[in-house]
Parts: C-alpha cells; sequence; structure tokens
C-alpha cells in the first residue's frame, strides 16, 4: 500500500506540471512581405457599397494591416499607371496613414491596366536586399473592370518568383452609376449614366494561375477574415531568433520515479496475510 501510495502521488505530481527554476527557450521569427496593390480608378467610387467602394476598402484594409503587423507591407496604386505609394515597411503608422489618404485623384484615371501594378511588385520584389523569403504575396484589390488581356504574361514570372495572388473583388454584380461632384459619369457610347458592376472573371484567373485565392466584399459577402486566414497560412522565413526566460518544467523526473515503482509493483509477489 505505501509503494502504490507513492507512485500514484507521483503520477499526480507529475501530471501537475512542476516548474522549478528557469530556461532560456530560443523563439523563431517568421516575416512574410505583402503588397496592398489598390485600384484607384473611377469605378471605385461607386456606391453600390456603403459609403463607396474606396471608403469601405479603406476601413477593411487598416484593419488587416493590423493583422500583419510583424510582416513587411507595402503599397501599391493604380489605374491606368501604377505607383509605389509606400514602400514594404514594418512601421504601421506610415502604413495607416497612406491607407488613411488613398482617393481616386492620386493617379491618371483613363482605364485599368493591371498590368503596371503586377510588374511594379514584381520588380521590388526582386530589387529587395533582404533574404529570400518562404512568403511574397500581393493582395490585389480592384473591382475587376477593363483589365485587358495584356496581363497574362506576367503570370509566368510571378510563379518563377514564388508570389501569390490574392484577389478582392469589391463590389456588386448589380453595380451602380459612379458619382462625379454633384453629378454622376456619363458613358459616351450611350450618353447615360455609366454602371459599374464587379467583374470577377480576371481576379479569379489570377488568383487560380499563381496558387493564390479570389474573395470579395460587398454588403452582403464579407470575406476578409477568410482572407486574412489565408495569407497567414503562408509560410514566412525565420528573419531572426530572440532567447526569452522561460519556466522550465520538471515533471519528467516525478514520471520516471513513479514509473519505476510502478514497475516494482508489478514484480514483487502479492501476500496476504490471514488473520
Amino acid at each position: 500500500m505505501i509503494l502504490r501510495s507513492a507512485y500514484f502521488i507521483l503520477f499526480l505530481i507529475a501530471l501537475a506540471g512542476p516548474s522549478i527554476g528557469t530556461s532560456m527557450k530560443e523563439i523563431k521569427e517568421e516575416g512574410k512581405d505583402i503588397f496592398l496593390a489598390i485600384d484607384l480608378s473611377q469605378s471605385m467610387n461607386a456606391t453600390d457599397i456603403g459609403p463607396s467602394r474606396l471608403q469601405r476598402v479603406k476601413f477593411e484594409l487598416k484593419n488587416l494591416a493590423k493583422s500583419f503587423a510583424g510582416d513587411r507591407i507595402g503599397l501599391i496604386i493604380f489605374s491606368s499607371e501604377a505607383f509605389v505609394q509606400c514602400p514594404l515597411t514594418f512601421d504601421q503608422n506610415v502604413l495607416q496613414l497612406h491607407i488613411d489618404g488613398l482617393n481616386t485623384g492620386l493617379v491618371p484615371s483613363q482605364g485599368t491596366d493591371i498590368n503596371a501594378p503586377l510588374q511594379m511588385a514584381l520588380s521590388k520584389f526582386r530589387s529587395d536586399e533582404r533574404p529570400e523569403t518562404n512568403s511574397r504575396s500581393v493582395i490585389l484589390v480592384s473591382d475587376g473592370e477593363d483589365f485587358g488581356e495584356n496581363f497574362r504574361p506576367i503570370i509566368s514570372e510571378l510563379n518563377d518568383a514564388g508570389i501569390k495572388i490574392f484577389s478582392l473583388g469589391v463590389g456588386t454584380s448589380q453595380g451602380s452609376t459612379i458619382p462625379r461632384g454633384n453629378n454622376v459619369i456619363i458613358d459616351p457610347k450611350t450618353n447615360q449614366p455609366a454602371i459599374s458592376r464587379l467583374e470577377t472573371t480576371n481576379l479569379k484567373y489570377l488568383a487560380a494561375q499563381t496558387e493564390g485565392a479570389y474573395f470579395e466584399l460587398s454588403d452582403e459577402t464579407q470575406e476578409i477574415s477568410d482572407l486574412i486566414a489565408a495569407i497567414d497560412r503562408e509560410e514566412g522565413a525565420v528573419t531572426g531568433s530572440r532567447l526569452v526566460e522561460a519556466s522550465a518544467n520538471k515533471y519528467f523526473y516525478f514520471l520516471f520515479i513513479a514509473l519505476g515503482l510502478a514497475f516494482l509493483d508489478m514484480i514483487f509477489p502479492l501476500r496476504t496475510i490471514n488473520l
């Protein structure tokens, strides 16, 4: 009884996981490089998503950026041309400031050339002097209108560089007119108010061809959380390590002793005393 009581108590102590003293533990830090490519063509002012497509995008991207505070994030703006609004940075304050300032007047608006921001992101990733990361992504935010076909040749270059495109389609299939001041934009072909609708074909194609994924944002469909989860699953490269002090768990000492006593209990013969 003494033997069995002893190893039973030792098993309970081991299960509790007693910590005695401290030890140093190495924590590896992983990082990702992410470019946000934001469509600033006039159609992003459409109001099929309240208060407008662009205003909703700005709100959602600020929250998205906070989810990757430990990663480098850059900002590319585009319409018929593309510009780096913010280079890859860990500085959340600078990034948030640039997102706040997004508006359709920042870039020339003569259609939407999707090849321009992809070429820009590819060039910046290639010229990066830091060690190559395992995860390089572009979050492409657009309503998908007027892409043309000139973006298809760059897909093989993106794949060779290991860059994935995660597309975020903004808008609805019903669409809406595009405000301009107190009026709306007129379609010169019909002389009627222009209607901007979400076009998903090219956005889905880009994502599929680069092993990324397609998501949507509207008043009915809100897949920002799914987008964050998809990027979070991408494995980043080890960018550094640090030593932290952690409590030293000594449960195994008690476990080994308890197992030894249990083994003795098994081999000892059981004797009974008759009174």
